[in-house]
């Protein structure tokens, strides 16, 4: 097992003891005692993974094994048909939109493909959408609506691109109408963040009827690096704006931000992207069955309510 995280490292000496058992004879070591030590691995990863806090869950949420859209779209759909470009400039690998078969409902996914390998994470852009990209998404919502397909977003994104050719390009107008768009959209939809939900370029496509998220995924205004150097001047405390801000999926369900909080596998998805998506098809398919049963106009009043209302806070 793997354990490349930080607050791991109290794990090592039970693996080491697994792997000691493992390697051992089974003259000198029974099944039991290995079904022993693996049982005692897991209840110390269960209490450590629900007890992480924001900066931790950001590190769960970036790991580099962490399943990605491509994955759970392979492992969740029938069949999948990826759609490109935005029709008015150019094609962004960083959403990776079309249409898919979910058990029996035929949806259009949109969603921020980050890439694993060095070369799939250039062409993909790390995840961060150019305007083409949120074009591309405004352009498939619209033909969505057109053949009344629900929409499934899936979040993960540092933020848009900022680069000043994105920002000539209309990076913030992109994401503006993205937002008008989806507050109207006559057809079911569901946001989920996967990973990291970063900024103004994860809200792009969260706008919807259901918004869910992964058990150790984040989503929030500013990455905790930049939120660091805005306040303190200093990254080293990226930490501290974490915990701070309260960015955690666990915090944000307890602050109604969020609808529903989708378990992980022990451990993480990156663990068992199998298991992640099969946890991740199932909240989808409910969330879909409830609300293909509202009519439009109860799905639009629906939507207005929730982000209206949307949050809990108290005076102190």
């Amino acid at each position: 097992m793997e354990l490349d995280l930080e607050f791991e490292q109290d794990l090592q000496p039970i693996v080491r003891d697994l792997l000691a058992l493992q390697h051992t004879q089974t003259t000198r070591a029974t099944p039991k005692q290995v079904q022993d030590t693996i049982d005692s691995l897991h209840i110390k990863i269960k209490e450590i993974y629900s007890q992480l806090t924001s900066w931790q869950t950001v590190q769960v949420a970036r790991h580099k094994n962490r399943p990605y859209a491509a994955d759970y779209i392979e492992l969740m759909c029938n069949d999948f048909i990826e759609l490109h470009g935005d029709r008015a400039y150019g094609d962004d690998p960083a959403i990776l939109a079309g249409i898919g078969q979910l058990a029996n409902h035929t949806v259009m996914f949109i969603s921020q493909q980050k890439g694993r390998s060095s070369q799939a994470k250039r062409h993909h852009n790390y995840g961060m959408p150019h305007p083409e990209g949120y074009r591309k998404a405004y352009r498939l919502m619209k033909q969505a609506q057109k053949f009344s397909l629900p929409i499934i977003c899936l979040i993960d994104t540092p933020g848009a691109f900022p680069g000043l050719e994105d920002e000539e390009h209309g990076q913030a107008n992109a994401i503006a109408e993205n937002l008008y768009l989806m507050i109207g959209l006559r057809i079911p939809t569901i946001s989920v963040v996967i990973g990291e939900g970063g900024s103004g370029g994860a809200l792009a496509i969260g706008v919807a009827d259901r918004l869910l998220m992964l058990e150790h995924s984040v989503y929030t205004v500013a990455a905790p690096e930049a939120a660091a150097s805005i306040l303190w001047r200093d990254k080293a405390y990226a930490a501290e704006a974490a915990n701070t801000m309260r960015i955690s999926g666990r915090d944000l369900l307890t602050m109604q931000i969020i609808d529903e909080l989708i378990e992980e596998p022990i451990g993480g998805a990156h663990r068992n992207h199998l298991q992640a998506a099969s946890y991740l098809k199932t909240a989808l398919l409910t969330h879909l069955d409830e609300l293909k049963h509202y009519s439009i106009e109860q799905l639009l009043e629906h939507r207005y309510q929730k982000y209206r209302t949307i949050g809990a806070f108290s005076r102190l």
